[in-house]
């Protein structure tokens, strides 16, 4: 068992009732021994449907207890388990489960309206509920406890095989190469997120977001198979965070730049109401964050944000303390895990300083699930990998982002990023949030037009979008600033704060 000391069976010799999670919401605490407890019984129920090293599951649920319960249950016994947005359309869910070739969803009692088109798209299906029961379908709470606390005979370590956001296209499962090895010992993922950020027997982690994505999903996890204790909020609310900070004395937290954005858009004084000195990571990631809205949380929180730049893929990773970005202000870091290099549009390297698409070389080596065509266009013909972003790279090897390629607006020739003038807009008081794209220009071909979600109380009008454009104007080129504004009452983002851009995208072209 020494080398296995990422089992929560370890964690249980040590200390049997330590807290591995806790349900903010709900009050439900677990336990490392109620944890181990329940994976065993999980896995053993997996076992018993048929599901043998390497076949995959789908977990569809809301942050509620049994999440983390059955992911730990698949993880030990050898399974891909992808875990899939709480927002899918039917249609969306019935081709990811064909996709991914779940041999068994589990599906939360909340969701249970789309089990019925679940066995009417996929025949044979095997659907599992969590939570009340539901008519037609077995209960997976109830058969799990049935089952033996005791380990499987065969447990080997599995694996999470999770789908891109879809922001610009239908989502792909990404997949690692699953290797039969035990449960419960070093991982990429324990050595890379454990090194950087601390994760540790120590660690209080807060995750305000859903666990069905990547980041939340794998430090929560991490997390736990390193003896620290996670709390776990249902949805973010800025100032719930900061109560649970100081309630539960946080140590370590993931966060992305619309929940700064929303933290910081608080009454000064109700801010300086809490205590978020527990504090020692404060970690940012999914999305360029603004230089104003990071500064200003480090003037707050202190110098313990960190950032880092990395895709669901993990073919790359960067990572940033405060005191470097502070000398590098904008920059995302250096690699900590392949090597940067800075490509044209035929995936030839540009020099140092040089705008282009990122890749990296000697990564995280992965694939897109069922799509040779997707996972051989994000290498090039040296065998680097990327994601389509675009940045550069000063001497001392530290990277800036500068957009998604797919982003990019192009008018009259010229190639416009859209997040220097979303950055610019955020600045403006009135502004809760916005998205800049592209919309269609007899003459240019493309025009920028900026879409902005205003604060409370604050009302979207003629008046205002003048203001914004010239607000705009004095800070970045004409050809950067929007030529209209409209307003909205929400924007399209996923819930860990991605914008969906190619929604907007399709309805100012009328698709």
């Amino acid at each position: 068992m020494d080398d296995l000391i990422y089992h929560t069976r370890y964690w249980v010799e040590q200390d049997p009732q330590r807290l591995a999670f806790r349900m903010c919401d709900s009050g439900e605490d677990v336990s490392f021994a109620q944890l181990e407890a329940r994976a065993n019984q999980g896995a053993h129920l997996l076992r018993g449907l048929g599901l043998k090293r390497g076949d995959h599951i789908l977990v569809l649920m809301e942050n509620r207890r049994e999440f983390l319960e059955v992911c730990f249950a698949a993880d030990r016994a050898g399974l891909y388990y992808t875990t899939a947005s709480t927002h899918l359309s039917p249609d969306e869910l019935s081709y990811m489960i064909g996709d991914c070739g779940a041999g068994v969803v589990i599906v939360s009692d909340r969701f249970a309206d789309r089990i019925a088109r679940l066995h009417q798209d996929i025949a044979g299906l095997r659907v599992l509920v969590v939570g009340d029961k539901v008519e037609g379908c077995d209960n997976w709470s109830a058969i799990a406890a049935e089952q033996p606390e005791t380990p499987i005979a065969d447990e080997s370590q599995g694996l999470d095989m999770l789908y891109s956001s879809g922001t610009t296209g239908r989502p792909k499962g990404i997949k690692w190469e699953m290797t039969d090895t035990p449960a419960g010992g070093r991982t990429m993922l324990i050595d890379l997120l454990g090194g950087l950020f601390g994760y540790s027997r120590e660690a209080r982690y807060l995750s305000p977001a859903p666990l069905y994505h990547a980041a939340p999903l794998r430090h929560s996890m991490v997390t736990i198979k390193s003896g620290g204790s996670v709390f776990i909020m249902s949805k973010f609310d800025a100032e719930g965070a900061l109560k649970l900070i100081e309630r539960h004395r946080i140590t370590h937290s993931q966060w992305v730049p619309t929940m700064f954005v929303r933290l910081l858009k608080l009454p000064e004084a109700l801010r300086a109401k809490y205590d978020v000195s527990s504090l020692r990571m404060a970690v940012h990631a999914a999305a360029p964050c603004p230089v104003e809205v990071k500064q200003r949380m480090i003037e707050w929180w202190g110098p313990v944000i960190h950032e880092y730049y990395a895709g669901t893929e993990n073919n790359g990773f960067t990572a940033i303390d405060t005191a470097e970005w502070l000398s590098h202000v904008g920059s995302v870091g250096r690699a900590k895990l392949g090597k940067i290099h800075i490509c044209d549009e035929s995936g030839q390297e540009l020099p140092i300083g040089s705008e282009g698409e990122i890749y990296f070389e000697n990564g995280h080596q992965f694939t897109y699930h069922n799509d040779p065509e997707k996972t051989a266009a994000s290498r090039n013909a040296q065998g680097w990998t990327t994601l389509g972003d675009i940045g550069r790279v000063d001497e001392e090897g530290y990277l800036y982002l500068t957009d998604r390629k797919s982003f990019v607006i192009i008018s009259g020739g010229v190639n416009i990023y859209p997040q220097e003038t979303e950055n610019a807009l955020l600045d403006h008081p009135a502004v809760l949030d916005v998205a800049v794209i592209g919309v269609p220009n007899e003459d240019f071909g493309e025009e920028v037009k900026a879409v902005v979600q205003t604060v409370a109380g604050q009302q979207g009008s003629p008046a205002l979008e003048v203001e914004l454009i010239e607000w705009c104007r004095a800070r970045l080129s004409a050809i950067k600033c929007p030529r209209s504004v409209d307003f909205r009452s929400t924007l399209p983002r996923t819930e860990t704060g991605k914008l969906v851009k190619r929604q907007l995208w399709r309805e100012y072209r009328g698709l």
